[in-house]
């Protein structure tokens, strides 16, 4: 289970901490691997490889956002043994928020989540971009900016990719958890400072997630603020590792 939805480039024999992020709408395991050398060396970094990829192109894309929490919650689990922090973008920060309510719920709750591009789940849901034509849906891909324009000119690349897309797009865009009942953990909501898809109204509301401390981050860029620049959330997630590590906050 956990090699099906886990990849780690950097494994370490005895980790303080671990970290792992999930991906976009769209997105893959594979851009965070270099994330790893950056942080501290007893932390262990690990991605979210959801099904319909990269590896696991085979395999359909999850139609419903319940099926896909229960595969990823059930991997992060046997991570537990060791203090979990949770960094979830955009889409990936809805999986996020999801698998920590579920390892709470089993008793094995993460010592930090940080959403990340994300308005909070107690917001009503919005956007129809999962309705579009393969055309709007790549003008958006590219107005956002974590996709390539000159690779989705490829029809075959199209055929390839935009299945994913389109069904994490439809997770997200119809997520909605007014009365999900609140972790216990720090909760860290992070934002491009010119984000078009969350304000910092939005992003402040997951405090309203957590009866634990609540940390709210901005950083200049768009929803991909860390695409040109890693470096300030690495220090951030540096911090939180640390932190995490130190203090073994696991609640």
């Amino acid at each position: 289970m956990t090699d099906t939805w886990l990849r780690c480039r950097t494994p370490r024999e005895r980790p303080a901490v671990r970290l792992v992020c999930l991906p976009h709408a769209g997105g893959t395991a594979g851009p965070y691997a270099v994330w790893g050398t950056a942080l501290p060396e007893d932390t262990e970094l690990s991605a979210v490889q959801y099904p319909g990829r990269e590896d696991r192109l085979a395999e359909p894309p999850a139609g419903d956002l319940r099926g896909l929490v229960d595969g990823v919650a059930a991997a992060l689990l046997p991570l537990t043994d060791r203090p979990l922090v949770l960094f979830g973008h955009s889409f990936g920060a809805v999986v996020a928020h999801e698998a920590a309510l579920r390892l709470s719920a089993w008793g094995a709750a993460p010592g930090h989540l940080v959403v990340s591009g994300r308005r909070a789940p107690s917001l009503p849901a919005r956007g129809d971009m999962h309705t579009r034509s393969d055309d709007e849906l790549v003008a958006e891909l590219v107005r956002l900016g974590g996709t390539r324009g000159d690779l989705l000119a490829d029809p075959a690349v199209r055929a390839a990719y935009l299945p994913a897309v389109r069904a994490d797009f439809k997770l997200a865009e119809t997520h909605h958890r007014p009365a999900a009942p609140p972790l216990r953990c720090p909760v860290t909501a992070v934002l491009g400072e010119a984000d078009t898809e969350v304000d910092e109204e939005q992003a402040r509301a997951w405090a309203t997630h957590t009866s634990g401390p609540f940390t709210l981050r901005a950083y200049p860029g768009g929803h991909f603020y860390f695409t040109p620049r890693r470096e300030p959330v690495l220090r951030l997630l540096g911090d939180i590792t640390r932190a995490v590590a130190t203090a073994d906050t696991r609640c």
